[in-house]
């Protein structure tokens, strides 16, 4: 079993930044590919960005391509995604996801465990 906990969400003026981190339990982080997602009020909840097991791999929704940078330290048991030029549009609550296999994808049915969320609104 895994847990998964995110922090750092928060209200942002358009085109500023967050950082949201999700820190994992367990010994076998690594082996486990890693996944962002997110959802707006009366939206389905859906894909952001993901990356593999090593870290050596990522894939992104083409709506942050650019903005958005996913990463992870195996060591810290941490992924993090880095939000950069926020728009209105990316207010959504965001979940973190973690998948037993090391490859990425961007299918919600794919991962087996989530985090909570954390809130991220994006206002002037």
């Amino acid at each position: 079993q895994v847990q998964l906990v995110e922090s750092g969400g928060g209200l942002v003026q358009p085109g500023g930044s967050l950082r949201l981190s999700c820190a994992a339990s367990g010994r076998t982080f690594s082996s486990y590919a890693m996944g962002w997602f997110r959802q707006a009020p009366g939206k389905e909840r859906e894909f952001v960005a993901s990356v593999s097991g090593s870290g050596g791999s990522t894939y992104y929704a083409d709506s942050v391509k650019g903005r958005f940078t996913i990463s992870r330290d195996n060591a810290k048991n941490t992924v993090y995604l880095q939000m950069n030029n926020l728009k209105p549009e990316d207010t959504a609550v965001y979940y973190c996801a973690a998948r037993r296999r090391s490859i990425p994808t961007n299918l919600r049915s794919a991962y087996d465990y989530w985090g909570q969320g954390t809130q991220v609104t994006v206002s002037s």
